[in-house]
């Protein structure tokens, strides 16, 4: 599990690390992280899709939610057994009467 976070986190983190670099124009001398790039690289996604290039990062961030919500279903599922014991615990607490001192 641990080597699919990674691989699930690690394309993310540069992704949007290279977007928010980029869309502020935070480039540290280096032309890949200039907004004229920024702009260069969503004109060219825009063109090849046909949509307006405003749209593209809205569309990667759904599509980012919706393979976290894969990952945490996967956990979910992997760890189901933990999860429900906890989930038992936690609900027998809450529903156990609390003890009052006598006056």
């Amino acid at each position: 599990m641990r080597y699919i976070v990674a691989l699930w986190a690690l394309p993310l983190a540069l992704f949007w690390g290279w977007f928010f670099l980029s869309l502020n124009d935070i480039n540290f001398g280096y032309m890949i992280l200039t907004r004229q790039m920024h702009d260069l690289v969503f004109d060219l996604y825009g063109q090849m899709l046909g949509i307006d290039p405003a749209i593209i990062p809205g569309l990667v961030a759904k599509a980012c939610l919706f393979d976290t919500l894969i990952i945490v279903v996967i956990y979910a599922f992997r760890r189901r057994a933990t999860i429900l014991a906890w989930t038992r615990e936690t609900r027998a607490r809450l529903a156990a009467p609390h003890s009052r001192p006598s006056a």
